[in-house]
């Protein structure tokens, strides 16, 4: 459901603060009616409950509940959290975003220990890592990241790690210290086409943001890069093929497409619901692009289904090396 009422109580219940007061001198735009197959259930079971539970004892933040992930209840459900690291206030103000926008605090020193401690309760096989971008950082969070990849390592070292990184813009080789910590798979997600980044994305630079994973593959060839875009946002099909071929020149091996849902009155505007049979015809060819791996459907988001994925990801590659050494 579309939140309605752009505002939010801090959890010792103060009085409700503006989530976007960058967004609140804007005019409210048109929110479309949801078709039947964007539609999920309100998260109600036991396994959501003690999902939510871990999160709070270890005072974590999940991308999950600030970016209003429609998937919350399927994957809180089976102990499946993508922890957001580094505070919940961005320093950027995307259009798309429902991550309140701000001026962060420090950084949590406890945060790398108190991630592992989760992640080892929730017996998670595959971890999720994401953040809010952190401008205001010399390194934009570059060693945060590697300090909570190698708490992971040593608590859990079974347990493969993903990361969704920001695009480090202007933090020069700050993206090396993440890759150095070794991350199983390394996402960052372009968003959307370049024609509607000055608009969508207007604090990131569309080829930065390329250039970031293909950075990953000359440095550490071995390392599995992911990206993602919505769709529903104004671009054209031939826009989206664009991508594809350079996320395909870039060495990307996983792509995520999913339908753009729009957090807030004062958000981008959905410009359609995509059909699911054209998600299915996107598939079919990215696929024939050549990426490893594709997940797309409207309710795709980078981090659902991605344990499952990653061994997707990892048995193709297996069977792609197998097949030139045949």
């Amino acid at each position: 459901m579309t939140t309605l009422i752009d505002s939010i109580a801090n959890r010792d219940g103060e009085t409700p603060k503006p989530r976007h007061p960058e967004k609140q001198g804007r005019e409210d735009t048109p929110v479309l009616r949801k078709p039947d197959w964007i539609r999920v259930k309100a998260p109600v079971s036991k396994g959501f409950a003690e999902t939510r539970e871990i999160v709070r004892s270890k005072n974590l933040t999940t991308v999950c509940e600030e970016a209003a992930c429609p998937n919350i209840g399927e994957c809180w459900d089976k102990k499946h959290a993508t922890m957001m690291i580094m505070g919940d206030t961005c320093t950027r103000a995307c259009a798309f975003c429902n991550v309140k926008t701000g001026l962060p605090g420090a950084l949590d020193v406890d945060e790398p220990r108190h991630v592992a401690e989760a992640v080892a309760e929730m017996g998670l096989a595959h971890v999720v890592i994401t953040s809010v971008d952190r401008d205001d950082l010399t390194d934009g969070g570059a060693e945060h990241f590697a300090q909570v990849i190698r708490a992971i390592r040593e608590t859990s070292p079974q347990t493969t790690i993903e990361i969704l990184t920001p695009d480090f813009l202007r933090k020069d080789r700050a993206e090396d210290i993440v890759i150095d910590a070794r991350p199983d798979v390394f996402n960052h997600n372009l968003e959307t086409v370049p024609r509607l980044y000055l608009s969508i994305r207007p604090g990131a630079r569309y080829f930065n943001s390329l250039r970031l994973l293909e950075k990953v593959k000359e440095r550490d060839p071995s390392m599995f890069t992911k990206s993602g875009i919505m769709v529903g946002l104004g671009e054209t099909r031939e826009e989206v093929m664009q991508v594809m071929d350079d996320m395909r020149s870039a060495g990307i091996d996983f792509i995520t497409i999913g339908q753009y849902l729009q957090p807030t009155r004062k958000h981008a505007p959905v410009d359609r619901f995509v059909h699911p049979d054209e998600f299915k015809s996107y598939e079919s060819v990215a696929r024939a692009k050549g990426f490893l791996m594709v997940s797309a459907s409207p309710l795709t988001r980078s981090s659902h289904h991605a344990g499952e994925d990653f061994a997707k990801l990892r048995a193709a590659r297996q069977t792609k090396t197998s097949s030139q050494y045949s």
